[in-house]
């Protein structure tokens, strides 16, 4: 049996294929490449049951990845866990509300995912040095796996950035330039210094593997219910590489025959302050416009013109689901519940799926007697400015107890 079935790229607008073989970015239309596989063979060579027999952690689903035995960057990456969080759901009316918690992973959130498999790829092909734009977490886990497979990393992010995200870049050897602006402007600086030197650039959807590093989101979601999918999958999007990613994990286990016609409907949350998909998805339109002024506490979708934007929409749309812009003020509120409720400690963009649940049950498009998903994307502790608790302290000498009746 094959470690990879990988076969070629395919553009996801025009439908050319590419050399899977050689470094590629965008297709000549500028729209992304995807990963496509001999799904024929994974599903006669391989038996989903001997997945339970295997050790936890994305490469686990190595015949769906694109990366070969040699080649794999890792830092033993767990199967992350899908908590019940049935006290917090009982508050918004969605008592079967459950989390999957991606702080576990290396770096303390989701982008380890991509960066393992991206980076993995990179280095079987060949490429020495890579470059990117990034809002914080992104930037970090690529540092840090260009670190481990001794490849440079040159990485652009807004000032604006989260100061712990800078700090894991310039620890983990990579060269940091901070950009007076948003994603976009760290974007453009990278494509300049692209164009003029030989780095490689692995910006969102400008190279095809970070998205299936993060459709192992969605592998480990159907094997953890087992070889099921829930009602509904709440997804905080920015640039949108996880929602895709899930469901192309989903249609990929479907053409496999693991997995039954059902579709979770996937809903895509948005910040107010930048909330393009959220405005296509309410117009109904397949394209999304550039949004002024971004800003929001959720640093991490701060993403105000996203390259995939269609095919973030093809997949609310194709499984019947929607977009939903919260408040800060909102998504600092779950913060804060489901630390005090549950004892959990989100990140920002983790409690903005939270906000979007209450509010979709509250407009009654979430049932009370629904099964449904959140992801949490990262550790809360990389964003201290969010947190908002304030500990009760005693003063020197003050008993714990009173002895006053």
């Amino acid at each position: 049996m094959p470690f990879s079935y990988l076969e070629d790229l395919e553009c996801s607008r025009c439908g050319s294929r590419h050399d899977a073989g050689t470094p590629q970015g965008t297709c000549s239309c500028g729209s992304p490449l995807l990963a496509r596989y001999d799904l024929a063979a994974v599903a006669r060579d391989l038996d989903p049951i001997e997945l339970s027999h295997r050790s936890g952690g994305l490469w686990r689903y190595h015949e769906l990845l694109p990366v070969g035995e040699d080649f794999l960057v890792s830092f033993g990456e767990v199967m992350t866990p899908i908590v019940p969080i049935a006290a917090l759901g009982a508050s918004m009316g969605v008592p079967r509300l459950a989390l999957k918690d991606e702080a576990a992973l290396p770096t303390g959130s989701f982008k380890a995912r991509g960066a393992a498999v991206g980076v993995s790829r990179a280095a079987e092909l060949g490429i020495d040095h890579i470059a990117m734009p990034t809002n914080g977490n992104a930037g970090a886990a690529w540092a840090a796996y260009a670190a481990r497979a001794g490849i440079k990393a040159t990485i652009a992010m807004p000032l604006s950035a989260p100061e712990i995200n800078r700090r894991e870049c310039a620890m983990a050897g990579a060269d940091l330039y901070l950009v007076d602006g948003h994603i976009g402007d760290a974007g453009k600086a990278i494509a300049d210094a692209v164009a003029a030197t030989t780095m490689f650039d692995v910006s969102t959807f400008k190279e095809p593997y970070r998205l299936e590093g993060k459709k192992t989101m969605g592998l480990e979601i159907v094997e953890q219910l087992g070889w099921r999918v829930p009602d509904v999958i709440v997804y905080p999007t920015g640039g949108g590489v996880g929602l895709i990613g899930i469901y192309k994990a989903i249609r990929e286990l479907q053409e496999c025959g693991w997995l039954n016609e059902k579709l979770p409907r996937l809903v895509a949350v948005q910040s107010s302050g930048c909330a393009p998909i959220v405005s296509a998805f309410e117009a109904g339109e397949r394209r999304a416009r550039a949004w002024e002024n971004a800003a929001t506490v959720a640093f991490g979708i701060t993403v105000p013109n996203p390259l995939a934007d269609f095919l973030i929409l093809d997949a609310i749309y194709r499984t019947g689901g929607c977009a939903v812009a919260v408040d800060d003020a909102d998504i600092l509120a779950e913060q804060r519940l489901a630390a005090c409720t549950e004892g959990i400690l989100t990140c920002p963009e983790g409690a903005a799926t939270l906000a979007g649940v209450r509010r979709l049950a509250k407009q009654g498009w979430i049932g009370g007697d629904e099964e449904v998903l959140v992801l949490n994307t990262g550790n809360g502790l990389k964003y201290p400015e969010t947190l908002a608790g304030e500990a009760t302290m005693l003063k020197a000498g003050q008993p714990i107890f009173s002895s006053e009746s």
